[in-house]
């Protein structure tokens, strides 16, 4: 079953009159990954955001986009602590511990907390 990654890769594709072999190509992978990926069989690697983004000279709008939909599309994240200190580390260890814990109203204001900090 097509995912919404998938329809999203697929309209590229179809966008730029090109078909499943052509993209694979660009993103040096089989046809029948590329396929696995649109279908949500295979996890879509992070890399092909910039490769798809460039290859098709998307628009900011279309890169968010397309990021959007990959990271809707995982089941964890992983986060690389090589430079953070022992404050931010243990930040991020207790937000994992707790994720599956917090309130609704717990969710919003840390949503709350990470909009003003990019907002910056």
């Amino acid at each position: 079953m097509l995912t919404r990654l998938g329809k999203e890769l697929r309209k590229i594709r179809l966008d730029n009159d090109e078909l499943l072999k052509d993209m694979a190509q660009k993103l040096g992978v089989t046809v029948a990954y590329l396929s696995a990926v649109e279908n949500g069989k295979r996890k879509f690697p992070d890399a092909w955001v910039k490769i798809i983004a460039s290859e098709y000279r998307l628009e900011e709008h279309e890169i968010e986009n397309l990021q959007r939909l990959a990271f809707d599309e995982r089941d964890s994240i992983n986060i690389s602590m090589e430079n953070a200190n022992a404050h931010e580390r243990s930040l991020a260890y207790s937000f994992a511990r707790r994720f599956h814990d917090l309130s609704d109203n717990e969710i919003i204001e840390i949503e709350k907390i990470l909009k003003r900090g990019s907002d910056r």
